[in-house]
């Protein structure tokens, strides 16, 4: 009995022996330390002991010995020895990073900073990690703040440039109609500027021979696109007709542009090239006529039975495209004003970022020439989540979904669509499981309700422009 009591009393203290030492062995030290080195910027230092990793490393290579296949062992049978000598550098390695990463994560996740990307790692000699000398360690990371945003619409001196549709744009639309909706003639020669060609471009030198490897290309040209003295070259011709050309002794400098574009020429290329067109088909539109079945064709569903109501309904839909025009433009005002807005950037982390961040690590020259387009794009989307979510605008599933339906309706052409539309509905859900599809919508619709939302905010001077002058504003400013 009193050997018993003796035995009892070795083990219980054992027990607590061996409770004390893994408790003040193993506790937790680790800790991060925060401290600001800039402006916007801080810099956080993760503190670990050797109880914080250690006890995982162990862990980790008596796993390997359970699992790892070594000749003349049984597998499960492996010494813990042996697989520390063989493993343990990098078991170790991933041991400590791995609770840098836990400690790093669980500060942010409970102090919520706000912050940009990714925490950086600073300068860390890894190679001081060394499992047959655990010890302390310090891993220093740096972070960039974001800065305070303040969206100010007081003072925004905005100008909604409005188009008002005349009776010449009328009549420039009616003629364009009658053309879409016209029958296409074959006649036998080239008789009209109205004449429609299908021609074929070959690349040739001064002589009209052919160019090696030189470009070949189809296109469809009004007669009416050439110089009014190339034109005249022009009348009489048929079907294989061929002609030798420059494009500049050929076209005015308006068709040129999209002509040496489609040919994929650079424009200082252009003006040295000689092409041969041979003429593949000589066409010419009959232009529809003005009475109640063009009408109607052009607006299904209007009952549309006289000229002047036709064009009437047309004027109407003009003044909407340009309206709807004259928005696109103040929007852009309204984009360039709120781009305006004066905010700081951490840029010293900044570059280090865009240096860094990325899969390939660019050079400091790279960095400068991209670092200005990076903090405008930067800004604006610090003031647009600071509009979205200080004014609730969302974008719900109904949204999505009645958006995507435009889209397709208006890709398929039926806007009245008639009969069983199901399909649709059955499109859409297809849609609605495609991420990057629903993102694209989405963003779409929150930027629409973003700049609806400043466009009330804002008190624009009206301005009376033609469509040639607001064409050439858009034209300057896409975003």
């Amino acid at each position: 009995m009193l050997l018993t009591l003796i035995y009892s009393a070795i083990h219980t203290l054992r027990t607590l022996l061996l409770y004390y030492f893994t408790y003040f062995t193993y506790t937790t030290m680790a800790e991060v330390i925060r401290e600001n080195i800039g402006l916007l910027h801080d810099k956080l230092t993760v503190k670990l002991s050797k109880a914080d990793y250690y006890p995982s490393f162990e862990k980790s290579i008596k796993e390997y010995s359970k699992k790892a296949n070594i000749p003349g062992f049984r597998k499960g049978m492996v010494p813990a020895g042996l697989v520390k000598k063989m493993y343990g550098a990098s078991v170790f390695y991933d041991a400590v990073i791995k609770e840098v990463e836990k400690e790093i994560q669980k500060y942010l996740t409970k102090e919520k900073p706000d912050f940009f990307a990714q925490p950086l790692p600073m300068s860390t000699d890894l190679r001081n990690l060394d499992m047959n000398d655990p010890g302390d360690y310090e891993f220093p990371f740096e972070i960039g703040l974001k800065p305070p945003v303040n969206v100010e619409f007081s003072n925004a001196k905005l100008t909604l440039h409005k188009v008002k549709v005349t009776e010449a744009m009328v009549n420039e639309e009616i003629e364009r109609l009658q053309n879409r909706y016209g029958k296409m003639l074959e006649p036998e020669s080239i008789t009209s500027e109205d004449n429609v060609l299908n021609i074929n471009f070959t690349e040739v030198d001064s002589e009209g021979n052919p160019v090696q490897n030189g470009i070949t290309k189809d296109n469809s040209l009004l007669v009416k696109y050439f110089m009014p003295a190339f034109r005249e070259q022009l009348m009489g011709k048929k079907k294989d007709d061929t002609i030798i050309l420059q494009l500049n002794k050929a076209f005015e400098e308006k068709e040129r542009e999209w002509i040496v574009d489609d040919l994929g020429l650079a424009k200082e290329d252009a003006n040295d090239k000689h092409f041969k067109i041979s003429i593949a088909k000589v066409g010419l539109v009959e232009k529809r006529e003005l009475n109640e079945g063009f009408f109607n064709e052009v607006f299904p569903g209007k009952e549309i039975k006289t000229e002047e109501a036709f064009r009437n309904e047309l004027k109407e839909e003009i003044q909407k495209h340009w309206d709807a025009q004259s928005r696109v433009q103040l929007h852009d005002q309204i984009y360039h004003f709120l781009l305006d807005t004066p905010i700081q950037f951490p840029d010293e982390f900044l570059k280090r970022w865009l240096q860094k961040g990325g899969e390939k690590e660019k050079t400091s020259e790279e960095v400068e020439a991209e670092f200005p387009t990076f903090t405008n794009q930067l800004k604006w989307t610090l003031i647009s989540d600071k509009i979205i979510t200080e004014n609730n605008l969302e974008v719900t599933q109904e949204e999505l979904r009645e958006n995507m339906k435009k889209e397709i309706l208006q890709y398929f052409g039926q806007m009245n669509p008639d009969g069983d539309t199901s399909w649709i509905e059955s499109y859409i859900d297809r849609m609605m499981k495609e991420e990057k599809q629903v993102d694209a919508s989405y963003r779409r619709l929150i930027t629409d309700k973003l700049f609806a939302w400043a466009e009330g905010r804002v008190q624009p001077e009206e301005k009376g422009v033609s469509a040639e002058e607001l064409t050439a504003m858009q034209h300057n400013h896409q975003h």
